[in-house]
């Protein structure tokens, strides 16, 4: 007889396999039970089919495992593919899409409308409590019009915002309820409370992260991590701290820019750590949550 009884060897082997990785995640349950995680969603994630599936599958599992799990979105590659279907011209300057009061409205659209219903509707089939909020409900999110330095010129960008104000009540009440909020990443303007601003969502996620007292914010981007010295595979960074992180940003490539800011803002203003994670790797958030060895780039205090 097997020492399962009756079941063979091998079944008994990976059962106990299973168990023995379930084991291993207990410390980090234990850790992050009770706890906010925000968690930046973008990148290839969000166009690939699998990628979405196994990221929605992480949420609910998270939830499940006792964590609240709150989620921040963008929608770049939905809002250029909706812009040139409706032959509206659109451009970047300074990293940020020149947004106007045409596109805002797209904008709106893309994020509150298809983004965010696809992803409540995807982690709903396995935790059937995520909710969709907007930027711009009950004040979460309000911005002031932000402009930008290039080659020495001053760069109108339209209806793109900085955020100057966050209001969590309404996510707050979410999760006090069990329910998991996804929030589109969309403001009101401070100055025309009826008007909607496009703000990055690496800088919303940091921000609502810093509000809600999170204990980490989860970054999902395309690549590995940080590195040192681009393309120096070799020069990846497994742990920084903030002022470390800071002195490097001159060096870094734009498109890294944004989501380093959102790190060192969201320890600096009190979130225990921010992770650089590489979304493109299937269940990447719960290999950087529940293993011992993580998963990118931490930054800390």
């Amino acid at each position: 007889m097997s020492p399962a009884g009756f079941l063979s060897p091998e079944v008994y082997e990976r059962a106990a396999a299973r168990v023995e990785t379930l084991i291993e995640a207990l410390p980090w349950m234990q850790r992050y039970a009770g706890k906010i995680v925000v968690i930046k969603f973008g990148g290839n994630a969000m166009v690939d089919d699998e990628l979405f599936d196994a990221f929605a599958s992480d949420i609910a599992f998270l939830r499940y495992s006792g964590v609240r799990p709150v989620i921040v979105h963008g929608g770049g590659p939905h809002i250029s593919r909706m812009l040139k279907r409706l032959d509206i011209q659109s451009e970047f300057r300074g990293g940020y899409r020149v947004t106007s009061e045409e596109a805002m409205e797209v904008v709106r659209m893309v994020l509150g409308g298809q983004v965010a219903r696809e992803l409540v509707a995807a982690i709903n089939e396995r935790a059937p409590i995520a909710t969709a909020t907007s930027g711009e409900d009950a004040g979460l999110f309000q911005a002031k019009r932000k402009t930008v330095v290039v080659d020495g010129e001053l760069v109108d960008l339209g209806c793109v915002g900085e955020i100057v104000k966050v209001d969590p009540t309404v996510v707050k009440a979410d999760i006090a309820a069990g329910r998991i909020p996804v929030v589109s990443s969309i403001a009101s303007d401070v100055g025309h409370s009826r008007k909607a601003l496009n703000i990055n969502a690496d800088r919303a996620a940091a921000a609502l992260a810093k509000a809600l007292g999170a204990q980490t914010l989860l970054m999902l981007t395309d690549v590995p991590g940080l590195y040192r010295d681009w393309p120096n595979v070799d020069s990846l960074v497994s742990q920084i701290t903030a002022a470390e992180l800071r002195e490097l940003l001159p060096s870094l490539e734009a498109g890294m820019i944004p989501k380093i800011q959102a790190c060192i803002e969201a320890v600096e203003g009190g979130v225990d750590q921010a992770t650089i994670i590489d979304g493109r790797i299937p269940h990447s958030i719960l290999l950087e949550t529940f293993t011992t060895e993580g998963f990118g780039t931490m930054v800390t205090r």
